[in-house]
């Protein structure tokens, strides 16, 4: 039988089913733990693996409960669309197993309120109320978000990558790519604190791929964290985009649509789909969900970042977000971060 604090049996007692569909769902979960980012940061020195990394995230959020945890891909597309004088969040969510979802909230005592979205097929049921032991597994859920915005009106999306994974080694403590993902939510009022953020830590890729992020802000400054590829060290680069799909932003010039472009990445094609909307005119909501729609991927099983799985539109300003499940276009869920 699980024991668990009294906090964390309050954070289970939140989740909440909010959708009805025969296969994959999206369900919610009010995070009422204190996690501890510097408990899952560590300094290390010799090696460390993402496995023991992500199991560190495992003993803050569960403690004394010994689990292991598949560590998963990611694939992508974001971007930052105008919205009159304010600015919106795009993002797809692409990942070739089919998952539910789960919105996650928290609003942690030294850091930003934020909701985000966690795939849970990456706490290996889809179904978190089959039991307690699978809600208890929603704990880990502040450390597996994959996009979400803050208080604040910054946002932030992880997209995979083709090249190796980046292991940096400065002697700084090491930050794992989701928990990267909860740090600036937790930290960042700005894309460029969120930037002096990352460049505090040294960054370990999960899962035996690589990672760039995306990260905007309500005033629209849209940039691509990247660590490059060509470089053993893996110095991180930071650039202005509108747009990130599964290249580097970095190495544009080397990265045609409708292939894999070695260690470049691929998806130029959805990114050029993404910019003609943006590019002719793309102003709102109607045009966040125009841009959506043409990026998204139906389901390949050769290829690990496709079949879209979420559809996300954040309003930076307002603070909410409409959300479509696996490419369910007619069927528009819409949240609000401090509802």
């Amino acid at each position: 039988m699980l024991e668990l604090s009294e906090d964390r049996m309050e954070s289970i007692k939140t989740i909440k089913k909010l959708t009805e569909y025969n296969d994959y769902n999206l369900y919610s979960i009010e995070i009422k733990y204190d996690y501890n980012i510097d408990k899952v940061t560590p300094i290390v020195e010799g090696e460390i693996s993402d496995q023991q990394m992500m199991e560190l995230t495992f003993a803050d959020a569960l403690p004394g409960v010994e689990l292991e945890l598949e560590i998963p891909n990611y694939g992508c597309s974001a971007f930052t669309m105008p919205n009159n004088e304010k600015f919106l969040f795009g993002r797809n969510y692409d990942f070739s197993f089919d998952s539910s979802a789960l919105l996650v909230r928290c609003n942690p005592k030294n850091g930003y309120k934020s909701i985000g979205f966690a795939a849970l097929n990456h706490i290996y049921n889809n179904d978190p109320e089959i039991s307690m032991g699978t809600k208890a597994l929603c704990l880990i859920s502040p450390y597996i978000c994959l996009d979400g915005i803050n208080e604040k009106g910054l946002g932030i999306a992880v997209l995979t990558q083709t090249s190796k994974p980046t292991i940096q080694k400065t002697g700084k403590p090491i930050l794992l790519t989701t928990v990267l993902i909860r740090l600036i939510l937790d930290k960042a009022k700005t894309t460029e604190e969120a930037i002096k953020l990352i460049k505090q830590y040294d960054i370990l890729s999960t899962s035996g791929r690589d990672y760039h992020f995306y990260i905007t802000d309500k005033t629209g400054d849209g940039r691509v964290v990247e660590f490059d590829p060509e470089k053993e060290e893996r110095p991180m680069v930071v650039t202005k985009f509108k747009a990130a799909t599964n290249f580097y932003g970095m190495y544009i010039d080397k990265v045609k649509p409708n292939r894999v472009n070695g260690i470049y990445g691929k998806g130029k094609e959805r990114y050029d789909s993404i910019m003609d909307v943006i590019n002719n005119g793309g102003n709102g909501i109607t045009d966040v969900w125009k841009a959506l729609k043409a990026s998204a991927q139906d389901p390949n099983p050769e290829d690990i970042a496709s079949n879209t799985q979420w559809s996300i539109a954040y309003d930076l300003d307002k603070l909410e977000c409409e959300i479509v499940l696996r490419r369910h276009w007619d069927d528009i869920l819409r949240f609000k971060l401090n509802e």
